[in-house]
């Protein structure tokens, strides 16, 4: 019999858990589970899965899907290119998981590498957009759009504070308008849409929408306009190709306030929609409304230089009700791909890219328009706009599907062009002949002139950009693979040792589940390609919403958000629109426990909700009392509870079931929080507590890599009642009449990546999935039961148990030994671990989830630094060691303090570096010292403290 897959991906052994269980005092799991979760909410029967499939048979079986895709060439355009991914980039990032398992750099001393590579991309995005300031990557493009004008709303000027409409140029990419609308709409926010010459710049328009190339693919000089919306206090936000603008004016330098697009052009597949990392430049003065994150320059102790999270107060989530963004996760891989593919090319081979696509683009305008074809873009990137009769255009489609060239034919009378960087001069022939074989011409002229030009010359760009010797340093591929080594080399991931991130679920990614992302036939798909060139994507997306499904207990999913926080915004949205269109569009009132992510909060807002805090009781359970006053007083309003579960203290709640019918009871829908979901697979369900929505962290729960901060897939599964009011898509019509717009730009979110959790479901199976959260909960309550002897923890469950992760309390270390929790995640750098969540949900405390994953070794390794540190502790309580000079204030220790003549610390060099005989072994060493944040950033430090903190 062949090995069962799940014995990889859980950590310990049979006997191993035996010993786990005695050391907790149990003496099964299933006695343990029994202790933890609610009788009344357990599933009466496993989960009805196919039989799991062995690593070998995934294989097989993704090359199957893969194989019922068709890979044709990709004319389309509208926001989607085939691209070349440099091969020392796919080999040493893509599938390297001293890359992919990274976390989110909240911990900058040892995230020096991904921080570096996050800089490059932000200091080519200012460059490019001729912009002041970049963050480190959104979502996709069309919520990068809608992020610029509710950003643009929130910093109207004093004169336009009563404005509450945005400008809208007609002619930009139609997901974009879609998911314009989606974002709009509930914040009461006014879309006037038409042509950007005809607009009287009135009062009562706060900013104005353009893109540039348009939807046409037309290139436009906006300077006039521009000029008249500043005199008019207008916000100007600009939706632009990043490409083109190695070639074209870049927007900063006509006047624009923000500008965004994707970067997808730079390397990064198609990939049937995603992920691809958005961009978002603008100005310095609108940094304190920035959403997503920055990364900035500091110093560390010593005065060294040294990268941070700078502004991270605008992680807006962290701002609750005051949001003006849910922006939790970015696509960090994705944005280290873009940043890398401009350092490998520097400014110059973009330049040469852009223009090569450029210049093709204008030898087949000619070439058509030589066989009496009539192009009507005058001014052009890259985008041709073919007018043909609609007898010609089923000619020509045909045509072109015989030689599998995809061409864009959604525009009345028209087929549209797009060239890209993998176009060459004999596919530029091959697309004339499609058109000349329409007429029945037999022949074909293609001559590439790189000095013709297809805009004004006053629309040249003149200014440098990517002059920073990044951009220049690394263009042979020996010194772009030790470059990306070197800064691997800084940043500790689950390469080296478990991340025991509490609400995070850092757990293994398996080789198996993550090859397939590189197979063409995923990568190489055009979101909006026809159905029958993605049957193998639609069969694996039907196949895994059938699993989703039987899991969560609900009746449907949509896939199309493309992280958790997207997720609770799509689910919100279902639950509002189910609202209006049952009479009751006055149900605003969102109550969310004290104790929830701050994303909630940030989410119902921008939903169109009023956030209604509920009081969490000194156990850490929601205040059914105080929840049950506040929907009775708001039950003529109440929409809905927005609720975890597990909660986010890490127990779970025997009243839910109780909690759910309160909210029932008064009007409202319950929207869970699925980001604790790896914690119920198998054994309980959002259905079976009662929910109405959930949203799924498939980059948690189902095996999806962080990536260091991205990226994330947030699918929302439904209710029958709710399952009509999922996102349709302009491109993919709904089956429902009552569907809401798009969310996100494509179909299905970032597709590409749903092949991860497709082959973890499929080889797991029941019996692994459902194991899988049991040994999560072991592993917790196994280190719970362990550091409880040295350490508090904060809250457990009736029985004295934890879920799948705890919190522990380290408050009184300040008035003992003047230690805060801030100086045990430092140290513990210098065992080579990273922190456990840091001060949230509760402040000074560090919040532990081990996950499934990590053996009991592993576990022992992390407990034995734990109970090292409290001796540490406790030297400077008895005064053994200095307050102010001790291993933990100076931590994390580099090789470069070992090295210094004289040794100024009342504690040994080796104290500080070996503190642990594992250390020995295997060092990671922290790059700089500790960072100085006050000198980065003098106020906007963020620690994520919870949302009752406000």
């Amino acid at each position: 019999m062949f090995e069962k897959f799940h014995t990889r991906h859980i950590g310990p052994n049979e006997q191993e858990i035996n010993e786990m269980l005695s050391e907790i005092g149990v003496g099964s799991l299933d006695e343990l589970i029994d202790n933890i979760i609610p009788k009344h909410i357990r599933l009466e029967k496993p989960l009805q899965l196919d039989e799991p499939l062995t690593e070998r048979e995934m294989l097989l079986r993704m090359k199957e899907l893969a194989s019922k895709n068709k890979v044709y060439d990709s004319y389309i355009g509208l926001g989607y290119y085939p691209t070349i991914m440099p091969a020392v980039i796919q080999r040493n990032i893509l599938e390297n998981p001293g890359w992919y398992t990274q976390y989110t750099p909240y911990q900058a001393e040892i995230s020096q590498g991904r921080l570096e590579a996050l800089l490059n991309f932000q200091t080519m995005i200012a460059d490019l957009t001729g912009m002041e300031l970049a963050n480190a990557s959104l979502l996709d493009e069309g919520t990068a759009a809608g992020e610029a004008i509710m950003m643009l709303y929130a910093a109207r000027k004093r004169s336009k504070k009563t404005a509450t409409k945005v400008f809208v140029d007609e002619n930009i990419f139609p997901q974009t308008l879609d998911v314009i609308y989606s974002r709009t709409e509930p914040r009461n926010v006014e879309v006037m849409l038409g042509k950007i010459e005809e607009f009287d710049f009135s009062d009562d328009v706060f900013a104005i929408v353009v893109q540039n190339p348009n939807n046409d693919g037309e290139v436009k000089d906006f300077t006039e306009i521009f000029a008249k919306a500043k005199e008019k206090e207008i916000g100007i936000a600009v939706i632009a190709d990043l490409m083109s603008l190695a070639l074209i004016k870049s927007p900063g330098e006509i006047g624009a306030d923000v500008v965004v697009g994707n970067s997808q052009r730079f390397g990064q597949p198609m990939g049937y929609g995603g992920p691809h990392a958005a961009y978002f430049a603008t100005k310095e003065s609108y940094k304190r409304q920035l959403p997503g994150r920055i990364i900035g320059v500091s110093v560390d102790r010593t005065g060294r230089r040294a990268l941070r999270m700078a502004l991270q107060t605008r992680e807006q989530h962290i701002k609750r009700e005051r949001a003006t963004s849910n922006i939790c996760t970015a696509q960090v891989l994705l944005a280290i791909f873009a940043g890398m593919y401009g350092v490998y090319h520097g400014a110059e081979g973009i330049k040469n890219i852009a223009n090569r696509i450029n210049k093709l683009a204008i030898a087949l305008d000619k070439s058509l328009t030589n066989l009496d074809y009539e192009q009507k873009n005058k001014t052009y990137f890259d985008t041709l706009k073919i007018s043909v009769t609609e007898e010609d255009k089923e000619k020509i489609r045909q045509i072109a599907l015989s030689k599998k060239i995809n061409l864009r034919y959604d525009m009345d009378g028209f087929i549209g062009i797009s060239i890209s960087e993998v176009t060459t001069e004999k596919d530029i022939r091959k697309l004339a002949q499609i058109f000349a074989e329409a007429k029945g011409v037999d022949d074909v002229e293609i001559k590439v002139d790189f000095s013709a030009r297809s805009w004004n010359e006053n629309l040249d760009r003149k200014s440098k950009f990517m002059t920073h010797p990044v951009f220049s340093s690394y263009r042979t591929e020996t010194e772009m693979m030790r470059y990306i080594k070197k800064l691997e080399r800084k940043d500790l991931s689950l390469t080296h040792s478990m991340i025991s991130l509490g609400s995070c679920t850092m757990k293994l990614n398996a080789a198996t589940e993550m090859l397939p992302l590189s197979f063409p036939e995923f990568a190489e798909i055009h979101p909006f390609a026809p159905d029958d060139q993605a049957k193998g994507y639609l069969e694996l997306i039907d196949d895994l919403k059938k699993d989703l499904k039987e899991i969560t207990g609900f009746a449907d999913v949509s896939f199309q958000p493309n992280s958790g926080a997207q997720g609770e915004l799509t689910g919100l949205l279902t639950i509002m629109n189910y609202h209006k269109d049952h009479g009751d569009d006055k149900r605003k009132v969102v109550l969310i426990p004290s104790s929830s992510h701050g994303t909630n909060p940030a989410s119902a807002v921008l939903a169109g909700g009023e956030v209604v805090i509920v009081k969490c009781d000194e156990k850490g359970n929601v205040d059914v009392d105080d929840l049950r006053a506040k929907a009775e007083q708001h039950s003529e309003r109440l929409a809905a509870l927005m609720i975890t579960y597990p909660s986010t203290h890490g127990v779970f709640e025997e009243r839910i079931t109780e909690i759910v019918d309160i909210i029932h009871q008064n009007g409202g829908l319950v929207y869970m929080d699925g980001a604790n979901m790896n914690a119920q697979v198998g054994l309980t369900s959002p259905a079976k507590i009662g929910a109405d929505v959930c949203h799924l962290n498939l980059h948690k729960t189902f095996a999806i890599p962080h990536g260091g901060g991205g990226p994330g897939a947030g699918p929302i599964a439904v209710n029958e009642k709710l399952k009509p009011y999922l996102p349709g898509h302009v491109f993919r019509k709904s089956d429902s009449a009552k569907a809401m717009r798009a969310t996100v730009s494509a179909p299905f979110g970032s597709a590409n990546i749903l092949t991860i959790s497709y082959a973890y479901i499929k080889m797991m199976g029941s019996e692994g999935l459902t194991l899988a959260s049991k040994i999560a909960i072991l592993n917790a309550n196994y280190l719970r039961a362990k550091l409880s002897k040295h350490y508090e923890v904060v809250y457990t469950g009736e029985k004295g148990f934890v879920g799948h992760e705890f919190i522990l309390n380290f408050h009184n270390f300040k008035q003992t030994a003047d230690i805060v929790v801030e100086d045990v995640a430092k140290r513990l750098m210098d065992y080579g671990f990273h922190a456990p969540t840091v001060s949230f949900p509760v402040h000074e405390t560090l919040m532990i989830e081990p996950t499934e994953s990590e053996s009991k070794a592993e576990l022992d390794r992390f407990i034995s630094a734990l109970v090292s540190i409290k001796k540490e502790i406790e030297k400077i309580e008895n005064g053994e060691w200095s307050k102010l000079d001790n291993p933990l204030k100076n931590s994390p220790h580099t090789a470069d303090d070992i090295t210094v003549e004289v040794w100024p610390h009342g504690y040994s060099r080796e104290t500080a570096v070996f503190p642990a005989d594992w250390t020995r072994d295997n060092k990671f060493w922290p790059a700089v010292n500790r960072i100085d944040n006050a000198y980065g950033d003098r106020n906007l430090f963020c620690a994520c403290p919870p949302v009752d903190s406000y």
